[in-house]
């Protein structure tokens, strides 16, 4: 039977049939990509990959490269729904006091995801992870009515554990508590950590959940954000994750983050965000009160992003910023894998005696992009953009600083996933001592960094360059 297995695969006419679907197969997905209309260098780089490794590109394209823009999360009725539910009153929605660049920045995110610019809000500042998961367990404490809480990661470590223990103690005294997970991001995760919530009375949902054939493409869209809402009084919303390296650095000797606490009616907007990604998920509704009392005098705008949106927000709003900064720009972004636009913005700037700093790890979580990162030094050094090497440890902090007054705190690397295929969320914040606070932390953070010069970058080995510069080929599609 074998024999006649191995003859019957040995016949020329099958072996044709099969190479030529193949090919037939491979040229179809170049053509739908180059249908797509995408950015050049992002079809390039995949029909590169399929024309020189066909198979192993075949099933990339299959997991990383569908495209969803334009494909809605919930429908038109009940986004409108959603963002009235959400919407401050009137008199905390007027940017009139703000320069007119920036007021351009409030119409510009309007115009893309319906969030309005917020007055009157207190903004906590955490770099480092004990100190925001210190307020956030007490935080959660002392919620009465409601928790939710979206992380990329959710770890089954001790911090993890601690996190989960108080979501079920408070959902046993009748808070509701609902919590949004990534799959992928917490793939390693078991089951049974997510059931033990559940089963506490804790509503937890997996966003994305990958279900191999026929969802393996789900894979390349993550939920990326870091939301919190307690009771409607306090968000929270940032680069930390729930998991111990945030506290004792992991394989780092420090792993430098970023976070804010929110108080104030900018809370509606986190609860937003949120509430689209559970409907989304759960096929419910959210009625959650927030408050819309003042509390301080930051001006908050949250500008959320993701594949299915029909701009790339985020790094929109980015651009927006870069463009019109007239003294500084510090850039904060553990991945630096610029699209070409915010490159020469950034160049630009620096050009034009604008103070540009981009701080970066020496060592990353990631070996690819780290090489990746380290192909854009070069042309940055030449246009005077200031390179940092934060040494002390793992920089994850995701902050951009523009002037005295513009600031913006979030998930968002400064890299194509983020701006392309990853739901992210930031704050966009117009306030000059929070401003100032943020430029005292990169400040700090100047003292553990070594600024890289480059008559001596040019004598760092070959092997690197090579490195560098063949992983370059893949940053559109990392």
């Amino acid at each position: 039977m074998m024999e006649a297995l191995l003859d019957y695969l040995q016949q020329p006419w099958l072996y044709a049939t099969l190479t030529a679907t193949y090919v037939l197969s491979i040229a179809t997905v170049i053509l739908v990509i180059l249908g797509e209309n995408r950015n050049p260098v992002k079809s390039l780089a995949w029909v590169t990959v399929l024309i020189l490794l066909p198979a192993v590109g075949l099933i990339l394209y299959i997991f990383f490269g569908r495209n969803i823009k334009n494909k809605r999360m919930v429908s038109r009725r009940n986004k409108r729904r959603l963002l009235r539910l959400a919407k401050a009153p009137r008199h905390h929605r007027n940017p009139s006091s703000l320069p007119p660049e920036y007021q351009a920045i409030t119409r510009l995110t309007q115009t893309m995801t319906g969030s309005t610019y917020i007055a009157d809000n207190d903004v906590e500042i955490f770099s480092t992870g004990s100190t925001k998961f210190e307020k956030l367990s007490e935080d959660l404490r002392a919620a009465r009515k409601f928790i939710n809480l979206q992380y990329y990661i959710f770890e089954d470590d001790e911090l993890g554990r601690e996190i989960a223990s108080i979501l079920m103690e408070r959902a046993r005294e009748g808070v509701k508590v609902r919590v949004i997970y990534d799959h992928v991001g917490s793939f390693h995760v078991s089951s049974d950590f997510f059931k033990k919530l559940r089963r506490a009375g804790v509503e937890a949902f997996p966003f994305f959940k990958v279900a191999f054939i026929p969802f393996a493409s789900r894979v390349n869209w993550r939920n990326h954000r870091k939301i919190v809402i307690i009771d409607g009084e306090v968000g929270y919303i940032g680069g930390m994750n729930i998991a111990n390296r945030y506290l004792d650095g992991g394989k780092f000797p420090e792993w430098r983050d970023c976070h804010l606490r929110v108080e104030g009616p900018a809370v509606s907007a986190l609860q937003y965000s949120f509430a689209l990604d559970w409907s989304f998920m759960s096929n419910k509704i959210l009625d959650d009160e927030c408050s819309t009392e003042p509390r301080g005098s930051v001006g908050i705008q949250t500008i959320t992003g993701g594949p299915m949106n029909q701009w790339n927000n985020v790094a929109h709003v980015f651009l927006r910023a870069i463009v019109g900064a007239k003294k500084r720009i510090f850039l904060q972004t553990p991945y630096f894998l610029p699209p070409e636009t915010l490159l020469k913005a950034l160049q630009n700037a620096a050009l034009a005696g604008i103070d540009v700093r981009v701080m970066i790890p020496r060592h990353s979580d990631s070996w690819m992009l780290s090489y990746s990162s380290r192909s854009y030094i070069t042309e940055c050094l030449r246009a005077g953009i200031k390179i940092y090497f934060f040494e002390a440890g793992m920089l994850h902090s995701k902050v951009l600083i523009i002037d005295d007054e513009l600031s913006s705190v979030g998930s968002t690397n400064f890299d194509f996933r983020s701006f392309e295929h990853n739901f992210e969320a930031n704050l966009i914040l117009y306030s000059p001592e929070t401003n100032a606070r943020l430029q005292k932390i990169f400040h700090e953070d100047m003292k553990k960094s070594e600024r890289i010069r480059a008559e001596e970058w040019k004598k760092r080995p070959r092997i690197h360059r090579g490195l560098e510069s063949i992983v370059r080929l893949l940053a559109p599609i990392l």
